[in-house]
């Protein structure tokens, strides 16, 4: 499972209404750290299945979102509890800091 894609359509449903934290992948099919991003984003989304939300959106393919979030470099990945924006990364992190991020929004 490399995560739930999320677009502009269903954004509010899948992220902002859920019931558990979300982490949000910003990325694109060109980015090259974004490909080097994913197996991390994959993982992370196997282990906390039932836990939490590990969605992606293609900035390409939903700009509104991604404008609205001010993603202005991608990877972003945006840490939402509640329907808001808590945490935010930018760039390729290693696996254990953005697992550490996750576990405090339990």
């Amino acid at each position: 499972m490399s995560g739930i894609e999320v677009n502009d359509n269903n954004f509010e449903t899948e992220v902002i209404n859920s019931t558990v934290p979300v982490l949000v992948d910003f990325w694109a099919p060109w980015c090259g750290p974004c490909r080097m991003l994913s197996p991390i984003v994959a993982e992370l989304a196997t282990e906390f299945a039932g836990k939490a939300k590990v969605v992606k959106l293609n900035t390409d393919d939903s700009p509104e979102t991604a404008s609205r979030y001010s993603i202005s470099a991608i990877p972003t990945i945006l840490f939402f509890k509640g329907g808001d924006v808590v945490e935010q990364i930018v760039g390729v992190r290693p696996k254990p800091e953005i697992k550490s991020i996750l576990e405090k929004l339990f």
